[in-house]
């Protein structure tokens, strides 16, 4: 009776104060353990408190029966937790709700589904009626969520462009536009940003000063990158004096305070110092954990100074544990980035061929494992050897095609990988295997689900079917970008390549689409062309078409002197491995040595030759006896020899 009387009383009451909740609480549950109102009032205690590990061992104790009554205190326990996987999976199982949206949207964008997250925040614009007081706060997390996209690599679903005169009016808003900005590489418009959002945040109302201070840092991080960027050193040292790494709460944001300071000062000339600096922050925790392109650059700045400081044992006994546990082959950059560093370890300092008789043996035993293959790839190359380079791509692609496996497939038409391959070959002018490889590609990922169709990829590829002669080549063209037209009625590449491709077989099918194009008089009505002659640019050939067309052939310019004939593409295997084309070849190279005009000839004998072979030169009696040219003939007298009997033992 009086567990009742008190689980009654606790739901009746309003207490402000959170401590008094979680006390009221546990007095209930001291007399009734499995008072289901108590848990869950403890649980919301707990978490208001921010013990989210504490709110989450009340959910395993008390059993389904809470998780049932409250799944979205659960979820935020689980998220606040950085168990963002677990938390999504419960909120999925909610059958939605506006409160629901939101913690998906936030559990999304720690999970990195940064799509996701966007859809959802979109979503929840959307609704006008419920905006109420989520407005402002929507839309800071959308302006973070699309910094997150350009990051990923997904800059076609970046919903936001130049902040309008609302976002400008809050730091945060303001700060998240910086963060876009500098993802986009435009570093001049995220320092005049980040300079906005301090001076917004100075001046706000709302915040007390210790909270200014605390908001404050995470700028001045963001501003010291920006300046080390743009090479602005006295600017970014006066930043770096702001900036209290002590006074940095979140773990995250002071790993990459102690990072940015480090490389800011510049490289010592001991490469101890800078591996103790770089390592003098603690780990971060799954609750405040580094996205993975930052934690990508954290691990290369560690590992480039262990290499530094010769820890090369080390660097690939971690390695090794780390990849054991992971799957091959991987276009994850975690995963490459390792063995990149492994392969440097196991090179030991040595560059080019001497690291690749490292190197080799270990992608013969790992053939699939990428980061290896490209770091073989690179040496070649920089060692001026593409043909190795393309042999050794491709017996490793090789593999992953024949394989059954779908991820074997996927990573086979990567398009990062794909690219390497198709830069090499154009390295060495092979223009057909660039349009087989893209063709081969575009019909793998063609069969993928639109979302996973990387557009770049197929584009690539239609375009270069667009420059075959063969039918069924401009057919294929014609299918992706009809494709991808569909997948977005806005992109006009897609429409001008699909009537360049249509065009030539059949007119008709194109009419409509050709319309819809801008004329090529829009195109260049901002040109000056004028001014471009002036400034030494040449007509274009279509400038001329009419006087080609009547003339029917290429003729003689009018001085008599013939065109300057297209230089010849040498293959880079075939030329000398000292081979400078700065400097002007000697004319003389055919001719043998002794015949060319700088040749010294050292010695007597060699100086007594060239002597007689020169022209004008004084003529000796041995040179009339005997000419060049002629054999010496003995003559014989009544005497002995003239020819002297070599000494010898007898």
């Amino acid at each position: 009776m009086v567990a009742q009387a008190l689980s009654a009383l606790l739901q009746r009451a309003s207490i402000d104060d959170h401590d008094e909740v979680l006390s009221s609480a546990n007095d209930v549950l001291a007399k009734s353990k499995s008072d289901l109102h108590a848990q869950h009032v403890k649980v919301v205690a707990l978490s208001k408190l921010d013990r989210y590990e504490d709110s989450l061992r009340v959910f395993e104790e008390a059993g389904d029966a809470l998780k049932k009554r409250a799944p979205l205190e659960y979820a935020y326990a689980l998220y606040k937790s950085g168990k963002v996987e677990e938390a999504i999976d419960v909120i999925t199982r909610l059958g939605g709700g506006r409160g629901a949206s939101h913690l998906e949207a936030q559990a999304s964008y720690r999970a990195e589904k940064f799509r996701r997250a966007a859809d959802l925040y979109q979503d929840l614009l959307q609704d006008k009626e419920a905006l109420a007081n989520e407005e402002n706060d929507l839309r800071i997390n959308s302006w973070a969520v699309d910094a997150q996209l350009q990051w990923k690599g997904y800059p076609d679903s970046v919903r936001h462009g130049r902040p309008s005169r609302d976002d400008l009016e809050a730091f945060e808003t303001v700060y998240n536009a910086a963060c876009l900005s500098i993802a986009k590489g435009e570093f001049d418009q995220s320092e005049m940003l980040l300079k906005r959002a301090k001076e917004l945040c100075r001046t706000s109302e709302d915040l007390t000063p210790e909270d200014k201070a605390e908001e404050l840092l995470p700028i001045s991080v963001q501003q010291l990158y920006v300046l080390i960027r743009q090479g602005k050193s006295a600017e970014a040292e006066s930043v770096m004096q702001e900036i209290s790494i002590d006074s940095i709460a979140e773990r995250s944001t002071k790993k990459i305070a102690q990072n940015n300071i480090t490389v800011a000062r510049g490289t010592p000339e001991n490469p101890f110092l800078l591996h103790k600096a770089l390592h003098q922050s603690p780990d971060t925790t799954n609750a405040d954990k580094l996205f993975d392109y930052q934690n990508n650059i954290i691990m290369n700045n560690s590992h480039s100074a262990d290499l530094l400081a010769q820890k090369y044992d080390g660097i690939i006994r971690s390695a090794s544990k780390t990849l054991s546990h992971s799957s091959y082959p991987s276009i994850e950059s975690r995963t490459n980035l390792l063995s990149v560093y492994s392969a440097a370890a196991h090179a030991r300092g040595q560059t080019d061929t001497k690291a690749l008789k490292q190197i080799l043996p270990l992608l013969e035993r790992r053939p699939k494992d990428i980061g290896l293959l490209l770091t073989a790839v690179q040496h070649y190359v920089n060692a001026g050897n593409t043909t190795s380079a393309i042999t050794t791509l491709e017996k490793s692609l090789q593999l992953l095609e024949d394989s059954i496996s779908e991820q074997d497939q996927d990573v086979r038409y990567a398009p990062g990988l794909l690219g390497v391959l198709i830069s090499l070959y154009r390295r060495e002018g092979r223009r057909i295997p660039v349009r087989t490889e893209l063709a081969k590609a575009a019909a793998h990922w063609q069969a993928r689900a639109i979302a996973e169709r990387p557009t770049t990829l197929l584009r690539a590829a239609g375009t270069s079917l667009l420059h075959s002669s063969d039918p069924s080549d401009l057919k294929t063209a014609g299918d992706l970008f009809k494709n991808l037209y569909q997948n977005d009625s806005t992109d006009r590449f897609a429409v001008a390549g699909y009537v360049a491709s249509q065009a030539p077989l059949d007119y008709t099918k194109i009419e409509s689409q050709v319309d819809t194009l801008p004329s090529v008089d829009d195109l260049i009505s901002d040109i000056d062309i004028a001014a471009l002659e002036q400034s030494g640019i040449t007509p274009s050939s279509s400038s001329t078409a009419a006087a080609i067309a009547m003339a029917g052939a290429r003729k003689r310019p009018s001085d008599g002197k013939t065109e300057k004939a297209t230089k010849k593409r040498v293959r880079q295997s075939r030329l000398p491995k000292e081979y400078d084309a700065s400097k002007a070849p000697d004319p003389e190279r055919w001719l043998p040595l002794k015949d060319r005009s700088s040749y010294r000839p050292k010695g007597r004998k060699n100086k007594q030759r060239a002597a007689d072979r020169m022209q004008g030169g004084v003529v000796g009696e041995r040179a009339e006896e005997s000419p060049a040219g002629q054999p010496k003939v003995q003559t014989s007298g009544g005497g002995a020899s003239s020819k002297k009997k070599k000494k010898g033992k007898r």
